[in-house]
Order: C-alpha cells, then structure tokens, then sequence
C-alpha cells in the first residue's frame, strides 16, 4: 500500500460526494419552471456556469426585481466611499452576500478571458490604470447588472444588447 493510498481514498470519496451533490441541484433547479428558466437565461452569458447559476438562484432571490444599483448593494459590489469631510478617500465594495459575491468574482474572472464584452471591459479599465483586482471587481458588478437585467426582462444572452449597457469612459 502506498503512503498516499489513504489520501487518494478520501480525495475519491470527495469527489464522488461533489458528484452527488452536483446533481441533487441540477434536479432541484429543472424541479421549478421559473428556476429552470432562469437556469437556461443565466448560463447563456459566457463565463457563467451551473454553481454560479444555481448560486444566484438560492442565494439572491431579488434578482431580476432590483435596479442596478440596489442588486450591487445587495451583493457587496458597489463601490462605497470614504470621505470624511475635506478628505476623500479610496471607493470601496463593503457587505453584501459573500458567498454570492466570491462565486461572482470568479465568474467575471472567466468572463474576463472568454465573454466579447467583459474582455473589452476589462482591457479598457487595465488600460486606464486600474489594478487587476479593481477591474476584475468593476466586471463582477457589470456582469451582475446584466444577468439583473436579462433575469428582469426574460431575455437570453445577447451580445449588443450588453454592449449597451455597458458604462462608457
């Protein structure tokens, strides 16, 4: 027996336990119409996946009913000052959902690679100076902003119509 064996055993075991639980969600979400919509509609925006999908769904229930501003409040990726008087100190995203946030962050951070229009955002803001966490942080709050609007709307991933709402500068 190998001095690893044991460790093998229980990565195994994790995995085939990932591998369960993975599919106990995907049958809970085509259980419901509505979820298995908004399953189809989230997972059509490249970099978006089944965990951040069924994520969104559990964990932020209000999307889709929520104005841009209010669901980046909600979920911790809105930018808040510090100024305190005649000072003006650095924006900052403060509380929200951080589960809901971390898988978010991970998700335009794919996006950031692979979606046409989060890349470009991405280059954009690394172009005008901003640090890689920033700009990754500014593309997990337009990425929600749109899965917000599309979840509103009912409407699948559509290239142009993100590209609109995209900020300009």
């Amino acid at each position: 027996m190998s001095p690893h064996a044991s460790t093998d055993a229980v990565v195994e075991t994790l995995k085939q336990e990932i591998a369960k639980l993975e599919a106990e969600i995907a049958a809970l979400v085509q259980q419901t119409d509505t979820w298995r919509e908004y399953h189809a509609l989230l997972c059509s925006v490249p970099g978006v996946g089944a965990v951040v999908s069924a994520t969104l769904l559990a964990l932020l229930p209000e999307l889709g009913q929520l104005n841009r501003r209010q669901i980046a409040a909600l979920v911790g990726v809105a930018p808040f000052n510090q100024d305190s008087g005649q000072q003006r100190g650095k924006r900052q995203i403060a509380g929200g959902r951080e589960a809901v946030r971390s898988r978010l962050y991970l998700a335009a951070w794919v996006a950031a690679q692979w979606n046409p229009v989060l890349r470009a955002f991405y280059q954009r803001l690394r172009q005008a100076g901003k640090a890689v966490k920033a700009a990754l942080t500014a593309c997990a709050r337009e990425l929600l902003v749109i899965l917000n609007a599309m979840v509103k709307h009912r409407c699948a991933w559509d290239e142009t119509r993100a590209q609109r709402m995209m900020p300009r500068g």
